[in-house]
């Protein structure tokens, strides 16, 4: 079942009432945050060397890995890519869209799946990513975003997490309501065993599991540190690239744009001016398949009955918001129009 949000008000709220550019889930309680003219001004950044040092010591191992690319078998070939779409998964179609945003609910089996995905992936827990995700929706571009867009592509790319956070993103942080994910065993189990997680999912098993076909270990286990920091950097493309490079068809107030490039490297989360006028819609656009792997994939989990209940906007709701804060002539609607004339 797909359920499509429609109303007299579409292009300002969302199906619970709230600002749809705005809100990460339909259940947040709506928080002043007050940021002061302290927490606004650009405060001393201090550098967590400790983090510095493990990324260049985890881009070294990377490039290493790169060079050990061509002697791979076909089997490894596959399993790296398969790999590197399965985590992917992990934080696209699991923490993301399931689990910060609610778009879509999904049976045992498959939250199952994707949080094994989701630890392969290593991008901290379900439970601390999406506080962050929701947290960067809810003050998008502001100092109380975690990955503020405005402080330049690279920290909004990876210097956000070489530095201390600013006051704004502590004090905002504590106004996210975390209880529907706090209710879910199964993920607070893999929150508080996240590194055990990450490290059987993320490394133990993807250097073994090669093995059975008779690849090298060593070999085994930098295809899997080059397929960790390959995804590391597709997602983090979308805090950067896409909030900085692309159209704005329906929001152009706002700093996410649609970029194709990165819905490609990122498994569709590039239509990212569309995601943040209409954070509930499970296909993060209105293309549908289109340069969108992460929604084939819940797709196919529709099709075993594993995901359900997909909640998107109406093309009523999209030419509305368009009209009213975009560019209509750049939507699906306004293309086709365009071709037509």
């Amino acid at each position: 079942m797909t359920t499509v949000i429609d109303s007299k008000e579409a292009w300002t709220k969302d199906d619970s009432g709230q600002d749809d550019s705005g809100h990460a889930t339909d259940e947040d309680e709506e928080v002043e945050v007050d940021l002061n003219k302290e927490d606004e001004a650009e405060v001393k950044r201090e550098i967590v060397w400790g983090n510095v040092v493990k990324f260049i010591i985890l881009h070294s191992l990377a490039l290493y890995g790169l060079t050990l690319l061509p002697s791979l078998s076909l089997a490894s070939w596959i399993f790296l890519f398969v790999t590197y779409q399965f985590s992917g998964n992990g934080i696209t179609a699991g923490a993301h869209r399931l689990w910060a945003h609610r778009s879509y609910k999904a049976k045992a089996p498959l939250r199952m799946l994707l949080l094994v995905a989701n630890s392969m992936a290593g991008q901290n827990s379900v439970y601390t990513w999406s506080r962050d995700h929701r947290l960067h929706h809810k003050c998008s571009e502001t100092m109380a975003d975690p990955h503020n867009a405005n402080r330049g592509f690279f920290f909004a790319h990876i210097g956000w997490l070489m530095v201390r956070k600013h006051p704004a993103v502590m004090k905002a942080g504590k106004t996210i309501n975390m209880a529907d994910l706090e209710q879910d065993p199964y993920l607070m189990f893999q929150h508080r065993h996240y590194i055990k997680c990450f490290l059987m999912a993320g490394f133990v098993l993807p250097t073994l599991i090669p093995m059975l076909w008779g690849e090298d270990p060593t070999t085994a286990y930098f295809m899997a540190v080059v397929r960790y920091v390959s995804v590391l950097h597709f997602t983090w493309l979308v805090n950067s690239a896409a909030h900085l490079f692309g159209m704005k068809p329906y929001d152009k107030n706002i700093g996410p744009s649609e970029n194709r490039l990165v819905s490609l490297l990122a498994l569709g989360e590039g239509w990212h001016n569309y995601h943040h006028t209409f954070p509930y819609d499970y296909s993060t656009s209105e293309w549908g398949f289109r340069i969108n792997m992460t929604t084939r994939f819940i797709h196919a989990m529709k099709s075993l009955g594993w995901a359900y209940d997909l909640r998107t906007a109406s093309p009523a709701t999209v030419a509305a918001r368009a009209t009213r804060t975009g560019h209509p002539e750049l939507t699906r609607a306004g293309l086709r129009e365009a071709k037509k004339a």
